[in-house]
Order: structure tokens, then C-alpha cells, then sequence
């Protein structure tokens, strides 16, 4: 590795870390001052500002296509997992709350940095802990597994059970990172990823927004699932032709 990708490497994950250790108490101490009918808006705009600041620090350049809802109503956003980069422009772009595996909760400073953000954890293996994910997801209105490439893995079905039972609209979302670009997963852990996009050279990625998903009253959570899916599935496309410069 030449000098220089290791001193961006260094810098990059000593800056990710100054930043949250920064930002992490100001927003607790700035959200416990806030009366209980603003605790939401002042997360949601920490949260922003964290997330722009990492990818400005990480050299993550996002278009993005397709409109991002605004209006007062839940959603459920579901989306392909391309890379530790995602959950930063999803949550700049949606807000909310993100549905994470258990084991985030217990990594140094970021898990402290996702359960102030209101992370909810699932444990796939313990089915009390998927069914208290749900009844989470449905009290808050994405959960995900990182893999290589385009094709959109299998959704679980619980947080489809959870947009039936609270009538959120779900919002599909495909995400694509330039061909050959650091900051996507690529077969490898965590650590050995982090440190992979720490060093890369800036990259570009698309992130193509679908229109929303109405749940209707008869519909059932399979076919929103499928429906979801093909929607996602599509929408990476889109967006893979529009970074790689095809479309």
C-alpha cells in the first residue's frame, strides 16, 4: 500500500472517530434539554448532519433519483445493502430508524452511536427477538445483511408484517456503487471493509428512489415482499446503469 493510501486510511478512521466522539454527546446532551415534543426533529437533524459529515469524510458522492417523500406519514424503507456507506445515505435521505443485527449493538462506539439513534437490533436466530423487532419496527416506523454485487437478496418478512399492522407506506430504494469503487463490501468482515474505504480515492454511487408501495387493507405480507423486492431489484439497476455512466 503506498504511502498515501495510508495516511488517508489513517486519517479517515481517526476523523470517524473525533466526529462521532464529537457529535455523539452534544446530541444527547442537546436532546435532553429538548421538550418531548421536539426530541424527534432534534434527532433527525443530528443524525443528518452526522451522516453527511462521514461521507463527505469518506469521499462518498451521492446522486440521488426519484423523489424522497416528505410528507408526516410512517414509511418503510427497504433496500439492497451494498455497503457500511448505505446506512449513512439512508438515514441523511429518510431519517427514522434503522433495523440492525444484534451484534452492531456491542462494537466500540458504534454501537454506542446506533442505540442513541434509536437502532432497533434483531437476533435472526431468536424468534422473540424477531418478534420484538416487529412490534419495534411497527411503533417506529430497514434491516440488512451486507453482500457483493446486484442481486438483491431475499427480504425477511417482518418488517412487512409491521407496515401491514401500522398501514406505513413502504418506500423500495435500489443503491449502486461505481464499478470498482472502495466503499463497496466485496466479500470481507467489517474491520477489513472499514478499512478498504478508508483508504480508497473518493467514489460516486447512485441511490434511486422508488414510488411508494401503498398497503392496502386485504394485501398480505408475502406479496408485499415479492412486490418490494422486484421493485428493489429494478431500482439497482437503474441506478448501477446511471453510475457506471449507461444510463
Amino acid at each position: 500500500m503506498s504511502v498515501g493510501r495510508q495516511l488517508r486510511r489513517a486519517g479517515r478512521i481517526a476523523g470517524f472517530g473525533a466526529v462521532t466522539s464529537a457529535m455523539l454527546p452534544a446530541f444527547l446532551a442537546h436532546e435532553r434539554l429538548s421538550p418531548a415534543t421536539d426530541k424527534d426533529r432534534v434527532r433527525e437533524r443530528w443524525v443528518a448532519a452526522w451522516c453527511g459529515a462521514l461521507l463527505g469524510l469518506f469521499g462518498v458522492r451521492v446522486l440521488t433519483r426519484g423523489a424522497v417523500p416528505r410528507s408526516g406519514r410512517g414509511h418503510l424503507v427497504v433496500a439492497n445493502h451494498r455497503s457500511t456507506a448505505d446506512i449513512l445515505v439512508l438515514l441523511r435521505a429518510f431519517g427514522g430508524h434503522m433495523v440492525s443485527r444484534a451484534d452492531l449493538a456491542g462494537w466500540p462506539l458504534v454501537g454506542v452511536a446506533a442505540r442513541a439513534v434509536g437502532t432497533v437490533f434483531v437476533d435472526r436466530s431468536d424468534a422473540a427477538s424477531g418478534a420484538s423487532a416487529v412490534r419495534a419496527i411497527r411503533d417506529r416506523l430497514a434491516e440488512g445483511r451486507t453482500f457483493p454485487g446486484d442481486e438483491v437478496r431475499p427480504f425477511h418478512a417482518g418488517g412487512f408484517v409491521a407496515a401491514l399492522r401500522s398501514g406505513a407506506d413502504i418506500i423500495p430504494v435500489g443503491l449502486a456503487y461505481g464499478t470498482g469503487s472502495g466503499a463497496a463490501f466485496v466479500n470481507e468482515s467489517f474491520a477489513a471493509h472499514l478499512a478498504r474505504m478508508a483508504e480508497a480515492s473518493p467514489s460516486d454511487m447512485v441511490m434511486s428512489v422508488g414510488e411508494p408501495i401503498v398497503v392496502r387493507e386485504k394485501a398480505r405480507a408475502a406479496q408485499l415482499r415479492d412486490h418490494a423486492h422486484a421493485e428493489v431489484q429494478r431500482l439497482v439497476g437503474e441506478a448501477r446503469a446511471l453510475v457506471d455512466g449507461a444510463g
